[in-house]
C-alpha cells in the first residue's frame, strides 16, 4: 500500500502520496501484469493532485468531467516518463507536465478558429486581469488601460486579448438569434451579392469611352439605353434613317468593348 506524506515541507499538496520506492520499484521491475498494478496503483494514488490541477481551468469553458480526464491522461504520461534516477520528486515533474497537456487540450480542440499562441497568451492575461479587477473595482468593469496596466500589457495587446475572448467558440449560422421567436437565424441575416453591382461595374468602366465619343453618338446611345427608345424613334428625333442609327449604335458599341477589353487586360 502507499502512504499519504504529511510534512507540508516538502510538497505543496498535503496529502501528497509517497511514492519514491514505488517509483524505485516500477524503474525495476519487467513489462507485466506486476508492473502494470503498481504503475496503476501510482496514478490512482496521485489521481486527487491531478483534479486540484484540472480545478484551476474550470472557468474557462470546458466540462470538470472532461478537464478531469486530460489531467488524468497527463498525470499517466508523468508516471510513464518519470525518472526517479534524476534525484528530482516525481510531483515538481508531474505539475507541469498535467498543466502542460490541459493547456494543450484548450489549444488544440477548444479553439474553433486557429489563433496564435501568443493571442491565447494575450488572452489568457486579459481574463486573469479583468477577473481580479473586478473584485477591486465596484460598480462597473474595468476599461483597457486598467487592464494593460494590471497585465503589463500595452493596450493594444489588450485590445487583442480582449478579441480573443470573443473568439473562443464560433456561432453556428443556423443559430437562432436571440430574442427571435420565429426562428430567424444568424444566417437569414447575412446578404447575398447584388446582380446591380455588375451593372455599376459595367457603367464605370465604359464612362472613359462615353466621354470620348462625339456628342451625336453620346446622345443616340443614351436616348436607346437609358430613354429606352426605339430605333426608328432616335431616327425621327435626329433626322437621320433608321439604318444610320443601327450602324451609328453598333459601331459605338463595338468601339466602347474593344477599349474596355484593352483596359483589362
Amino acid at each position: 500500500m502507499l502512504h499519504t506524506r504529511t510534512n507540508a515541507r516538502h510538497h505543496p499538496h498535503d496529502d501528497a502520496p509517497e511514492t519514491a520506492e514505488a517509483f524505485r520499484r516500477l524503474a525495476e521491475l519487467p513489462p507485466g501484469p506486476e508492473r502494470d498494478a503498481l504503475r496503476d496503483e501510482i496514478v490512482e494514488a496521485w489521481l486527487p493532485m491531478a483534479e486540484r490541477l484540472a480545478g484551476r481551468f474550470r472557468s474557462r469553458g470546458e466540462s470538470m468531467d472532461d478537464l478531469r480526464q486530460v489531467a488524468a491522461l497527463g498525470l499517466v504520461k508523468a508516471v510513464d516518463r518519470y525518472d526517479p534516477g534524476r534525484g528530482n520528486a516525481f510531483e515538481s515533474y508531474a505539475v507541469p507536465t498535467i498543466t502542460g497537456e490541459i493547456k494543450r487540450h484548450f489549444r488544440d480542440h477548444m479553439w474553433t478558429l486557429h489563433v496564435p499562441r501568443r493571442v491565447q497568451d494575450l488572452r489568457n492575461r486579459v481574463r486573469f486581469a479583468q477577473q481580479e479587477l473586478s473584485r477591486t473595482i465596484p460598480g462597473r468593469g474595468p476599461t483597457v488601460a486598467e487592464i494593460a496596466e494590471h497585465a503589463h500589457l500595452s493596450e493594444d495587446e489588450a485590445r487583442a486579448g480582449l478579441e480573443a475572448l470573443e473568439s473562443f467558440a464560433t456561432l453556428s449560422l443556423d443559430a437562432e438569434l436571440p430574442g427571435s421567436e420565429d426562428g430567424y437565424s444568424l444566417g437569414d441575416s447575412l446578404g447575398s451579392p447584388d446582380p446591380a453591382l455588375d451593372t455599376v461595374v459595367d457603367r464605370e468602366a465604359v464612362k472613359p469611352g462615353l466621354a470620348a465619343l462625339p456628342e451625336r453618338e453620346r446622345a443616340i446611345l443614351y436616348m436607346r439605353f437609358f430613354g429606352d427608345m426605339t430605333q426608328s424613334r432616335i431616327a425621327e428625333h435626329m433626322g437621320i434613317s433608321q439604318m444610320h442609327v443601327s450602324r451609328l449604335i453598333s459601331r459605338c458599341c463595338d468601339r466602347l468593348r474593344d477599349q474596355v477589353m484593352r483596359d483589362v487586360r
